[in-house]
């Protein structure tokens, strides 16, 4: 059986959103209850509105207005946005370094009070450096996602997400980057969050990476070179990085801490797997795809 990733390379993964309401209340600290609204649409064309309830704290309270314009949509008569994105990663995860998910149906397994579970818990910091999405202009864009990839997900199903929009991007930016989204990442989610934070660090040089969330309160990354045959970075080069078709290699620095601090699903790695990645996509890639798009 192919890999996700293999079924990426040949544009065989299905492009869809939340496909039902998950049993597990959404918790996040402090104070706010907010409800949102997500509208999916099957290949049919059908659509169905599904509520989202969750405690948000106050510096993450999902931007509602933005989430319920990102829909998805099947044939719908409007033309497609003229767009493009090119974008660095701040990326760490679970997995020892190099992770494993990149080439197998499954991550890595982690042994923990006498059981065995597989699991890729993520943190991944975006910038955009140049891109549009008709004439929204998304130079210097930056957001966050983190969440767990799951056991298994040779069917392109992922465990739970939250994809966190830097406060400093305007409702024009967060709806463009949610259409685009659904084209780097074309996976389904069993849990999916959005939320506004402060992404206050977002620094690199070629000897580490720094990136945090709402002062690290949230969350962070740190990133260290890995130290090759000389002092120059240590780069892999033609591996696929989800659905984008370019990218100029995976910087390796694995991680010195990869964490996530807020509410019941916190973690934090010291040492596994951490690299930087740019990766470059347009809507003119999309020639010849078939199916829907997932709005963040």
């Amino acid at each position: 059986m192919q890999t996700l990733l293999q079924d990426l390379r040949y544009g065989t993964a299905i492009r869809v959103g939340l496909t039902r309401k998950y049993p597990e209340q959404s918790y996040v600290p402090q104070t706010k209850l907010v409800q949102t609204k997500l509208v999916l649409a099957r290949r049919s064309g059908g659509a169905h509105t599904v509520a989202h309830q969750g405690v948000l704290p106050m510096h993450r309270v999902v931007v509602l207005i933005t989430v319920a314009l990102l829909a998805i949509s099947v044939g719908h008569s409007s033309p497609p946005a003229d767009w493009a994105i090119n974008a660095t990663a701040i990326e760490a995860c679970s997995c020892p370094h190099f992770c494993m998910c990149y080439f197998n149906a499954h991550p890595a397994a982690h042994h923990e009070n006498g059981k065995t579970e597989h699991f890729c818990k993520f943190n991944n910091a975006y910038k955009v450096n140049k891109g549009h999405y008709g004439n929204v202009d998304l130079t210097g864009a930056k957001f966050w996602l983190n969440g767990d990839l799951g056991g298994d997900f040779s069917q392109g199903q992922m465990e739970w997400v939250v994809a966190t929009f830097d406060k400093g991007t305007s409702a024009e930016q967060r709806q463009a980057l949610g259409d685009i989204l659904g084209h780097v990442f074309p996976v389904k989610w069993k849990s999916f969050q959005t939320a506004e934070g402060n992404i206050d660090t977002w620094t690199f040089d070629k000897d580490q990476a720094h990136a945090t969330l709402n002062g690290g309160k949230t969350a962070e990354i740190k990133l260290k070179r890995f130290q090759g045959m000389t002092d120059e970075p240590a780069v892999l080069k033609n591996v696929r990085y989800w659905g984008t078709p370019r990218n100029d290699g995976f910087v390796m620095m694995p991680n010195e801490v990869e964490a996530y601090r807020e509410g019941p699903k916190t973690y934090e790695f010291k040492g596994t797997n951490g690299f930087m990645l740019t990766f470059d996509m347009t809507s003119k890639d999309l020639a010849g795809e078939k199916g829907s798009s997932m709005s963040y």
